[in-house]
């Protein structure tokens, strides 16, 4: 067969050179193509399961939700194992999957098993599957400058205008958010009075929730023209709760401001966000979706940073506290000029070890196409240029040229001893 292929390629030199020519070109564009990181990506193929229950101890959470959750997704087909973790109003269950499994049917199965695990858990509680990322998918992380502005109003525009701004970049899954304060109404319930006016905190809850919310009528037909009727009751401001009705007592209605105290506030935190040591700050992590191209989706997210920016308020801008573009491009860069230096002194060894330059040429014309058949097969199993990737390419370089040195002593020897039987023929002869 090898001899046959040889005899072949001997006598149809035109077709090996076009086959030639035309893995170089593919590999050419697959170098254009072929995505681009740091580091290559080697975390487990992992569905993550986040239930929040804020308030309860960390033994309630994996009791009635951690717990429920890990023996129910264990039933699902081609899983590893299911690791659970419960904390404080927080639960987490980690469902790893084999390998090979595709990530999106992964999550699919995920949500499948969850409307049925759902039933067993407490009424109100919600589990959502996390961002469709990976270990290493977080790609930027910025922070927010703004000399006198508060961490709420900070954490108010980052949460209601730059995320739902940088979450349209394509490929990121998710922006999470993080430091300042989340505002909210905060309603601090008097016993003794509750107890003075007959009242409970259920009734108190209720009053606030029932009268937080739009009511629809219908249509209303005047002079031929049609009008909706709606009432309106979204809480606006502190006055708008503090004045909420509880019950009558001698046509004396009792409100929330008579058995509470309603103010403006933060949501209770677990922890802060500190800037090397300058202060708190409010930023996000933008998170990579899986499988998309690191280097262009951080350049798409800056570009979208800039646009995010101008309707920021006089002042504000970003801060970058961790740019993965900066170490992907130093790490291939480095990889790439050492390459480059690989393949010229490769080309001059071969040069003067052989000292014939048709055959020195045969083999360090391989090193460039070997090189780009080598990021067609990248592209074919999926994987990125990254330094784990290039330094094995860059390692081979030395072998691609050993065999071409075998081969090129190895036929100059026989040509040798043919000549020098021909040669003695000859001499016979005459």
């Amino acid at each position: 067969m090898i001899e046959k292929l040889i005899s072949y390629s001997i006598h149809n030199r035109f077709i090996v050179l076009l086959i030639a020519a035309g893995l170089f070109g593919w590999g050419l564009h697959s170098v254009q193509v072929n995505k681009i990181d740091a580091i290559p990506d080697l975390s487990e193929n992992q569905v993550i399961v986040f239930t929040e229950w804020m308030g309860r101890s960390p033994q309630i959470m994996e009791d009635q939700v951690t717990y429920p959750l890990v023996t129910n997704l264990q039933a699902l087909p081609r899983i590893k194992y299911v690791r659970g973790t419960s904390m404080f109003g927080m639960s987490f269950v980690y469902v790893i999957f084999e390998d090979d499994v595709d990530v999106y049917w992964a999550r699919q199965r995920v949500l499948e098993r969850l409307n049925y695990a759902s039933r067993l858990l407490p009424e109100g509680v919600v589990p959502t599957i996390g961002p469709d990322g990976t270990g290493v998918g977080h790609i930027l992380w910025y922070t927010l400058q703004a000399p006198g502005m508060d961490l709420g109003e900070q954490r108010a525009i980052q949460d209601w205008y730059i995320k739902f701004g940088l979450q349209n970049v394509p490929g990121v899954a998710e922006v999470a958010s993080f430091g300042g304060f989340e505002k909210q109404y905060q309603v601090t319930v008097n016993p003794n009075k509750l107890t003075y006016y007959g009242l409970s905190v259920p009734q108190v809850i209720q009053a606030i929730r029932s009268n937080n919310n739009e009511a629809g009528g219908r249509k209303f037909e005047l002079n031929d023209i049609g009008y909706v009727i709606k009432t309106t009751g979204y809480i606006k401001n502190v006055e708008a709760i503090e004045m909420i009705p509880l019950k009558t007592v001698n046509s004396i209605p009792i409100t929330i401001k008579d058995v509470a105290t309603v103010q403006m506030t933060g949501q209770l935190r677990l922890g802060i966000f500190d800037v090397s040591g300058e202060g708190e700050a409010v930023g996000g992590i933008v998170v990579m979706r899986y499988g998309e191209n690191a280097d262009e989706v951080i350049k798409k997210v800056k570009k979208k940073m800039l646009e995010v920016a101008k309707g920021f308020p006089e002042g504000m801008k970003f801060n970058l506290a961790y740019d993965r573009s900066e170490l992907i491009e130093e790490s291939v860069s480095s990889i790439k000029e050492t390459l480059i230096e690989e393949m010229i002194v490769v080309s001059l060894v071969v040069i003067i070890f052989l000292f014939h330059w048709r055959s020195a040429l045969s083999i360090i014309i391989q090193i460039p196409i070997t090189l780009a058949t080598a990021f067609i097969l990248l592209n074919a199993f999926n994987i990125s240029s990254n330094i784990m990737s290039l330094t094995g390419i860059a390692l081979a370089i030395g072998v691609i040229v050993d065999n071409g040195i075998i081969m090129s002593e190895n036929a100059y020897k026989h040509l040798s001893h043919r000549y020098a039987e021909e040669m003695a023929k000859k001499s016979g002869k005459l």
